[in-house]
């Protein structure tokens, strides 16, 4: 038994290590774990030969985009591109693993640890795997269904794929930070860029604030004591969250027409005031705030009303006794209150209001034109994107847009999460 400890000391976990990273399996073996050893040689194997041409062709591709027009696809060796660094990085990450298992286990010898049987290294393997085993499909779904998307638009951003520019007939080049440049520096889209970028932020603050307090200053309302017939109110100001928002634009869009629109021929008509509301920006992105706010206050109010249940009254007796104000009772216990349960979700309402495309196309597909810009007059960041990819193919444009969008709304939420409850950990709240 002590010659077999003896051994053990000397087996070397730097020989493991160097015979993991020549081959993987390699260190394995020299560990005496024959099948772990066998399994990792397969996989090894199996990968370069299965991958090695495909491999080779994608990183060449994504490197140079091709180089003989009409023959070599730009798009197609992207996208190859993009899924050969994603296999490599789950080869390089089984691979880093195998170096780590080998000297792991080389140590575990060199201390005299007992070498299992098959069984026992298979019931081991599934009790620490299983988790992962798990796991794994809906990670390699969500990579290749949402994170290979978002790195093909990336990768778009830094390219000059146009409508004047595109493959198979010409082929892409990096263009670097260029596309980027030209949105700050170039007229057009230096002029159209700070139009909408502006017109996103007061649409975003406008809107989302408009359907906050409405939707508070409803709950409020109803929550008072004087008022009766609670549960018919409360139903009838949340009917408006039950008709699907495409409809109510779509009647909306109708509504504030500048023709035959109900609002102007049936109402302003009658003292004398006919508003284009499609014809002129600043009267459209009125009539887009008014309808956000109609269609964003009753899912607030439904939020408020529940909070507002909540707190209870014996804050508010004793705010009485002290000769609190209703100001002063709303400021120091309803808001903070109120704030405190709902901020993650208002949050989220300005970060979704900043990508709100279904208004902005359904109502007036961000119009009216406005002259000197490639952008309508009401188009938010999304909105515009949306139209240079499917209506004028600046794919490179659109593309550096979107990565300002996500950066911008993932920046904002993020901050404003770190600033609530919802980020901190149990026990530092």
């Amino acid at each position: 038994m002590s010659d077999q400890i003896v051994k053990r000391k000397g087996h070397n976990p730097k020989v493991a290590m160097v015979l993991s990273i020549l081959f993987a399996g390699l260190g394995q073996l020299y560990n005496r774990r024959i099948l772990k050893g066998i399994v990792f040689l397969i996989i090894q194997a199996a990968f370069l030969i299965t991958f090695y041409n495909f491999i080779n062709i994608g990183l060449w591709g994504i490197v140079t985009l091709g180089e003989i027009p009409k023959i070599d696809h730009s798009i197609f060796l992207l996208i190859q591109g993009l899924v050969s660094i994603i296999i490599v990085a789950f080869a390089l990450a089984l691979y880093f693993f195998n170096i780590v298992d080998a000297r792991r286990d080389a140590i575990k010898l060199q201390e005299g640890a007992k070498i299992p049987t098959v069984t026992e290294a298979f019931k081991n393997a599934w009790d620490v795997g299983f988790p992962y085993i798990l796991v794994m499909p809906g990670l390699v779904l969500l990579i290749f269904i949402v994170v290979l998307p978002l790195l093909f638009m990336v990768s778009l951003a830094f390219t000059d794929y146009n409508l004047y520019n595109s493959p198979p007939r010409n082929l892409l080049n990096w263009v670097g930070f260029d596309n980027f440049v030209n949105l700050v520096s170039v007229d057009i889209w230096q002029s159209t860029f700070f139009s909408v970028f502006s017109w996103t932020i007061v649409w975003t603050v406008v809107a989302t604030t408009g359907q906050i307090v409405l939707g508070l200053f409803l709950a409020l309302l109803v929550n008072d004591s004087r008022i009766k017939f609670k549960r018919f109110i409360r139903t009838f100001l949340i009917l408006p969250w039950a008709v699907p928002a495409f409809v109510t634009i779509l009647v909306f869009a109708a509504m504030f027409n500048d023709k035959f629109g109900a609002i102007n021929k049936d109402i302003l008509s009658q003292i004398g005031v006919m508003i284009p509301w499609m014809t002129d920006p600043f009267w459209a992105k009125i009539a887009l705030i008014s309808i956000q706010t109609w269609l964003g206050f009753p899912f607030v109010f439904a939020l408020f009303t529940g909070v507002l249940q909540s707190i209870s009254k014996d804050w508010y007796e004793a705010a009485d006794v002290d000769g609190g104000t209703r100001f002063q009772k709303f400021r120091h216990i309803t808001l903070p209150h109120v704030l405190y349960a709902t901020a993650p979700l208002l949050i989220m309402q300005y970060a979704g209001n900043f990508n709100n495309f279904n208004i902005i196309y359904l109502f007036n597909d961000g119009g009216p034109a406005v002259r000197g810009q490639n952008a309508g007059g009401t188009d938010i960041l999304i909105s515009w994107v949306y139209d240079l990819t499917f209506t004028t193919n600046n794919y490179n444009m659109a593309a550096a847009i979107s990565i300002i969008i996500g950066l911008l709304v993932s920046g904002f939420a993020f901050y404003q999460f770190r600033r609530t409850r919802s980020f901190k950990e149990e026990g530092n709240i």
